[in-house]
């Protein structure tokens, strides 16, 4: 019933709001456009950019902006004394009551809503005839650049409802033209013979369909090929093509003409590069004290110089005595910025002969220390109260190689239902801009990938969190970029050891499993009084834990009880067991994002993980469960594998389908377990929306622990991004997946484990809305998500819980994929 009195809210609020409210009664709201070619509907991208006029953006269907635009009034009173003459006695009487001062507040307030509504909505787009027919000379235009020289393009406007209408464009094409004798004039030798050597590669060809870009990729081929083979001063300007269609419109000639300077072409060389280390404006005039050369490359420095010319060297890709070449510029220029070193990086080159050069780098570098402090005050459902607090030190340039060199330090302090607790951990890391490997294997990856090396280490401490868990990690990373698409990460050694100080908390913490146990202890001796919930009765529950796992006669008479105390030791073991987790991993990355606005674009990376092969071979010592050990800590052994996939589509007026799969799975062995911290779990604000964080899984087991976990994950969500008014945007979505267990382990019941392909039927499907403020420098986010198909259930699993009172709000920043 609220899911119906929410709906048939919307249909009335947005039925009530026309879209012709400010429409005036000769004009027309432009509600459609139909593109025909040769009497063949077309709705292409790249036609519907050409239309100076389209539709009030909609989405969902309905113009939600448009809506929020008319909530204004755009003749509404601009000034508060048009206000108070047009509302004179709500004037009067804040200026009776109050004062004068209090009336124009009041008024320049109504005036500020009324704004808002106007520029955070879209006003309403009116079928302009001049737009129409520069509409209709693009597209013809459009056309003849496509070799259709005769198209006709004409366009029709109707009225199609009240104050409402469409325009029809109407284009046929004719005969195309294609390229015919393509000839080249080329008056530098120098220019000439670079041609030769690659006219295979042109992208004009006789016999080709006439296509304008064409002749645009060709010049900038032309340019990137001279330029890149010494001719400095050479552009685009230098080139123009003829084109002849006076004997037959349907073949073209072309004629491509490539002039020479008053002084001839010359492929010109660098004789000196020179880079200054310390430049700003300022001083760009005072003396240079401190000068070194290193492989032929000059470094200057106000005072002394800071930069090891060795290193800094390295992305520089510019030297003396070679050709020069715009693609290494650029090269030099992309490496430069990403030593994060400098706030400011340069390239200029002075003509020192008609065939010598001379590179000119100005690097401004950024502070040496940086600071940074932040505090942070914050609620969940597990802490009443959180404070806490991070400081970090950045040293740039540590070693005078371009290196990072990063020391944080964070706290926090909170109170929760066990009582107040605390936290605190640092983390230091050095990040070095090339490759640090012995036997020579930095030389494996050339330097134009940018290898970078990341040593790091951090600890944590806990108390009243948990089990109070003590982690130290250590870590050796190195990244390169193979090209602007892909990237590839080799984690050589990502080692963590988590140790649990406080166990016999366990109970404390997972009170639904205390609670299964004390059910089961009612069945299996009535006359027991089952321990207290306390720390020091801890031992006395695992006594009874062991007790009934070694009860065969309980095991054949209660089946389903003994297999819930097999599930809780289990996950006992789990939770509370100290690992050593040496793990080396491979990543791959591909994006073609070609920047941050680009909205059609594709993801894809793949992890793969393994843990303790190495160690586990060295190691001979076993614990009790015939673990591998390393001074008595069970070393974890496992290949971990995670892929994930995401695709998205640009539907026009900033709507947006996009799309993530994720499939993740553990596989362990030698009677390792699976640590808590690198299993997988369902739910939460970026996972399965419809549930809280892990809630879900594994497999149908019903959602009554605090924390469910699992070895196997498969997520795929779709979501649908649109805008509503100015910085809000909303979203529709559904979120599909879930957690299953593929360990094998006696401990694990049939519920929870993988299946095969037959265990799809366990995939929990959530669906619902949210809202996000977009701030510029990031977006705030609020997910509801309701229950679509619930695994778990008895009977009819789906939309038995599709309601207000069972949906899961999450608070998210940025979006979540």
């Amino acid at each position: 019933m609220k899911k119906l009195s929410f709906f048939f809210l919307l249909v009335v609020l947005f039925s009530s709001c026309s879209t012709i409210k400010y429409v005036k009664e000769n004009e027309l709201l432009l509600a459609k456009n139909t593109v025909y070619i040769d009497s063949v509907k077309n709705s292409s991208e790249n036609i519907s950019e050409l239309l100076l006029q389209r539709p009030n953006a909609k989405a969902l269907g309905m113009p939600l902006s448009l809506h929020f635009y008319n909530l204004g009034n755009p003749e509404a009173p601009k000034t508060p004394s048009e206000w108070a003459k047009k509302n004179p006695k709500t004037y009067n009487f804040y200026k009776n009551i109050f004062s004068e001062k209090q009336s124009i507040a009041v008024a320049k307030t109504f005036i500020g809503f009324n704004n808002w509504f106007l520029t955070s909505g879209q006003a309403p787009i009116i079928i302009d005839d001049k737009k129409t027919n520069r509409t209709v000379d693009n597209l013809k235009a459009y056309f003849q650049t496509e070799g259709y020289f005769r198209a006709k393009v004409s366009s029709k406007k109707d009225t199609i409802g009240k104050r409402k209408g469409e325009i029809s464009y109407h284009i046929t094409k004719g005969n195309p033209s294609y390229l015919d004798t393509i000839k080249t004039f080329i008056t530098s030798p120098v220019l000439d013979s670079l041609y030769q050597l690659t006219k295979n590669k042109s992208y004009l060809k006789s016999g080709d369909h006439y296509k304008n870009d064409n002749f645009i990729k060709e010049a900038n081929r032309l340019v990137k090929l001279f330029r890149n083979k010494g001719i400095y001063q050479f552009n685009e300007n230098y080139i123009s093509f003829e084109n002849d269609t006076l004997k037959n419109y349907e073949k073209t000639d072309v004629d491509i003409n490539i002039s020479d300077k008053t002084v001839p072409f010359q492929i010109q060389k660098l004789k000196k590069v020179n880079v200054f280390t310390d430049y700003t404006y300022s001083t760009r005039n005072s003396k240079h004290k401190d000068t070194t050369s290193y492989e032929g490359i000059n470094f200057y420095a106000l005072r002394k110089l800071k930069y090891n010319p060795k290193y800094l060297s390295q992305s520089i890709f510019i030297k003396p005595n070679t050709v020069y070449s715009d693609s290494l510029r650029n090269l030099t220029r992309t490496h430069l910025r990403g030593l994060k070193n400098f706030k400011a990086t340069s390239i200029r080159y002075n003509e020192l002969s008609e065939n010598e050069l001379e590179a000119n780098v100005y690097l401004t570098p950024i502070e040496k220390y940086t600071l940074g402090f932040e505090t942070e005050l914050s609620r969940s459902n597990i802490r009443n109260f959180d404070v806490s607090l991070k400081f970090s030190l950045t040293n740039r340039n540590t070693f005078k190689g371009a290196e990072l060199f990063k020391l944080s330090t964070f706290g926090s302090y909170f109170n929760s239902n066990n009582g107040p607790g605390w936290e605190i951990g640092s983390d230091i890391s050095l990040e070095v801009p090339r490759f640090m490997a012995p036997f020579g294997l930095n030389k494996l990856v050339p330097k134009r990938m940018f290898p970078r090396t990341k040593f790091y280490s951090g600890i944590g401490i806990q108390k009243n969190i948990g089990l109070d868990k003590q982690n130290i990690s250590v870590g050796i990373d190195y990244k390169w970029d193979y090209d602007k698409k892909k990237s590839i990460q080799l984690e050589l050694l990502n080692t963590q050891y988590i140790r649990n100080l406080n166990v016999d908390n366990y109970f404390s913490i997972y009170n639904s499993e205390y609670r299964k146990l004390a059910e089961v202890a009612e069945i299996y001796d009535p006359s027991y009084t089952f321990p207290d919930n306390t720390p020091s009765s801890s031992n006395e529950i695992i006594s009874f834990v062991s007790n009934v796992l070694t009860d065969t006669d309980f095991a054949a008479s209660n089946p389903n009880e003994f297999q819930n105390v097999l599930n809780l030791a289990n996950r006992y073991n789990i939770v509370t067991s100290d690992f050593l987790i040496p793990e080396i991993a491979y990543g791959y990355t591909y994006n073609n994002q070609e920047s941050i606005k680009d909205a059609s674009f594709s993801f894809f990376k793949i992890r793969i993980a393994n843990s303790g092969n190495i160690m586990g071979l060295l190691s001979k010592k076993t614990n009790n469960s015939g673990q591998k050990t390393v001074f008595k800590i069970p070393i974890a052994q496992y290949f971990k594998t995670d892929i994930e996939y995401k695709k998205y589509w640009d539907l026009g007026d900033n709507n947006v389908l996009a799309h993530r799969t994720f499939l993740g799975a553990i596989f362990t062995y030698d009677n390792s377990g699976v640590p808590f911290s690198r299993s997988y779990f369902a739910g939460g604000s970026n996972d399965i929306r419809a549930w809280r964080t892990y809630d879900l899984g594994p497999g149908t087991r019903a959602p009554v622990l605090e924390y469910n976990i699992g070895s196997l994950k498969f997520l795929t969500s779709f979501e649908y991004r649109f805008d509503v008014f100015g910085s809000l945007k909303s979203a529709l979505f559904v979120d599909a997946g879930n957690i299953w267990d593929i360990t094998n382990t006696e401990f694990v019941d049939d519920p929870a484990k993988f299946n095969g392909f037959k265990s799809l039927k366990d995939i929990a499907v959530g669906a619902g809305f949210g809202l996000r403020y977009d701030f510029k420098f990031l977006i705030a986010r609020l997910d509801l998500g309701f229950k679509a198909h619930e695994p778990y259930l008895t009977n009819n699993k789906w939309f038995q819980n599709f309601n207000f009172s069972n949906s899961v709000l999450n608070i998210g920043i940025n979006y979540p994929f």
